[in-house]
């Protein structure tokens, strides 16, 4: 564990127990989180490479258009 993450649980472990609680299953639920977006991400690899080349085409092709998202609301 590094000396960071042993400070935070130090200052977590004197919250009330409900408290300490609410911080638990918030920090697994961003680990699960995390976990899945890699594994999702990791999987996907093959696809985002042909919509960048699907892209990329169509810019080459002159169906694109620049965007202005301050303009475009």
């Amino acid at each position: 564990m590094t000396t960071l993450l042993q400070k935070a649980f130090e200052k977590a472990s004197s919250l009330p127990e409900q408290e300490q609680n609410r911080f638990a299953r918030f920090m697994i639920s961003e680990i699960d989180t995390d976990r899945e977006w890699d594994a999702s991400f990791a999987g996907s690899q093959d696809e985002l490479a042909l919509m960048a080349k699907e892209a990329i085409a169509e810019y080459k092709a002159g169906r694109t258009k620049p965007l202005y998202p301050s303009r475009d609301f």
